[in-house]
């Protein structure tokens, strides 16, 4: 007859080693990687950004482009890129994944130049992935100027 300290004790180990098992390594799914964030003055190629080719930066007078270069998706993920103003949302893109893929470049912004150049403030690029609702990935840049 065991114990109610023993009990207890086999049933602690049990749980511990049935939480190890059902974590998300035990089960083979890999951690959603940020390959890539940025602005750059036009839209990049997977190429330049997964090479770490250093982009010329948006100007007041070029395009505006906020890119993210993101790595181990499932299908179901939601992947969103916005260029940010001040805080303020000036354009997004978002995709949902029809299934798993290795890598994925999602961009938003503007090739060519606003009528009356880029208002000024500090932009940034930010991503978020969602995976059953849940946000799994949220990073953003540090605010530039379009000089």
């Amino acid at each position: 007859m065991l114990t109610s300290a023993l009990r207890l004790s086999l049933l602690a180990v049990a749980a511990g080693l049935f939480l190890q098992l059902s974590s998300p390594a035990a089960l083979g799914a890999e951690e959603v990687k940020l390959i890539a964030l940025g602005l750059a003055d036009h839209a990049v190629t997977e190429e330049e950004v997964a090479g770490g080719a250093k982009l010329p930066a948006p100007r007041f007078n070029s395009g505006g482009v906020a890119h993210a270069l993101v790595g181990n998706l499932k299908m179901g993920d939601i992947v969103e890129v916005r260029l940010v103003l001040d805080g303020k949302s000036l354009m997004h893109n978002t995709e949902t994944l029809s299934e798993d893929k290795e890598r994925v470049l999602l961009q938003a912004g503007k090739t060519g130049t606003p009528a009356g150049g880029w208002p000024q403030g500090g932009y940034i690029a930010d991503v978020k992935v969602l995976r059953d609702g849940k946000p799994i990935l949220e990073e953003k840049t540090e605010a530039i100027p379009f000089e």
